[in-house]
């Protein structure tokens, strides 16, 4: 939600991923190109829990498909719901090429939302790749980490012993079930490059949040460390300045990506966004990231609040949960703060040593955590 509004949760509403209908679908990217002028197209993906049956808004052409199925899928498409044989990324990337296609005799311009189901749980890989050979990985110091007596209760938990071995795997079919998405972004660039319209099309390539692979203990996510909340972000647009490889070091967030792709499109934005476009040269100096506990989870994760800076993080752990309609009945800035986190990101990229545990307020003054509260308490709030 928050790549396709530009804004936070806690303004477009939607806190969970049972309840995709909260969402003001006035708001979106989708509907700001659409009344643009643009040609939109979805194809994969469109939200957790939307009903197969229901044609997503604000697309002349869609293949929507929902539950994840990687063979013989059940789509809707184009108002039609079917099943549609083959491979789940291939179909979708199939689709998506016609309608890149179709820019051949149709001179609107166009946007095309691509989401495949892979690479998250379950992970099932194309046949052709389901026995390739993927890069060893020993795991990181956090998948070792032999004393939690410093984190959260939940990761002392019998959800929380998962080892490097299980790490591996879960990694493995990651890594084989991509290959799929790999074809997939060669054979856009490709058609792309057909078409002659390479030069001139934004390219922006990132992905859901991360499964940690036994970090911490934990295979899932749900978690505000570094493997859950840090995601590849790729842009692409010679025409546009960037078009020779190179690093941005700023702080971004998929708050920032419906700013941006607006801001290339050269449309106003008509509804405020909590994000700001990479094409500037405006920075941040931190992100906030929440999630909250829901019903799904039978296990007191609880929810949480981080605020993630360049060189530090500060995290807290709230007494909130979600009701069966996906509210906060107490509000969602609410909340008894439970436990708390700080990491020094520089010495402890690892997130091994909870600076929090067993400090003194002399100690936490001198790591700034009271401005840090302050900071998050305003972020949360505004």
């Amino acid at each position: 939600m928050r790549q396709r509004s530009g804004r936070y949760a806690h303004h477009h509403g939607v806190l969970d991923t049972r309840h995709p209908y909260r969402l003001d679908q006035h708001t979106t990217v989708q509907r700001r190109f659409h009344d643009a002028g643009y040609r939109t197209g979805l194809f994969g993906k469109y939200l957790n829990y939307w009903h197969t049956g229901d044609n997503p808004p604000h697309f002349d052409e869609w293949l929507l498909q929902e539950p994840v199925s990687y063979y013989n899928g059940h789509y809707n498409d184009q108002g039609t719901v079917r099943n549609i044989p083959g491979y789940n990324t291939t179909v979708i990337k199939n689709h998506a090429l016609d309608f890149m296609e179709r820019s051949r005799t149709d001179d609107r311009p166009w946007f095309a939302y691509v989401a495949t189901r892979a690479a998250r749980e379950l992970n099932i890989p194309e046949k052709k790749y389901a026995h390739t050979q993927v890069p060893e990985w020993n795991g990181r110091p956090s998948v070792f980490e032999s004393d939690k007596s410093d984190k959260p209760p939940f990761l002392h938990g019998s959800s929380a012993h998962h080892t490097l071995a299980e790490g591996q795997a879960l990694r493995t079919r990651q890594l084989r079930t991509l290959l799929s998405v790999d074809d997939a972004m060669r054979d856009f660039r490709d058609k792309l490059r057909s078409l002659g319209q390479l030069d001139n099309t934004l390219v922006l390539y990132t992905s859901d949040h991360g499964l940690l692979w036994a970090d911490h203990g934990w295979l899932r996510k749900s978690v505000p460390y570094r493997p859950s909340l840090e995601v590849p972000l790729y842009l692409s647009w010679p025409g546009g300045g960037l078009g020779t490889a190179r690093t941005d070091d700023r702080l971004t967030a998929h708050v920032d990506i419906a700013p941006t792709l607006l801001d290339a499109a050269g449309i106003t934005p008509d509804t405020p966004h909590d994000g700001q476009s990479l094409l500037g040269t405006g920075d941040r100096d931190h992100v906030l990231a929440q999630w909250w506990w829901n019903r799904q989870d039978k296990q007191p994760i609880h929810s949480w609040a981080t605020y993630v800076g360049r060189t530090e993080q500060y995290t807290e752990y709230y007494d909130l949960r979600l009701d069966r309609q996906g509210r906060l009945p107490g509000g969602v800035n609410g909340g008894e703060v439970l436990f708390r986190e700080y990491y020094d990101l520089r010495a402890d990229p690892y997130q091994l040593t909870n600076k929090l545990h067993g400090a003194r307020a002399e100690q936490e003054r001198r790591l700034g955590v009271p401005e840090l509260a302050r900071r998050l308490t305003a972020a949360r709030a505004t």
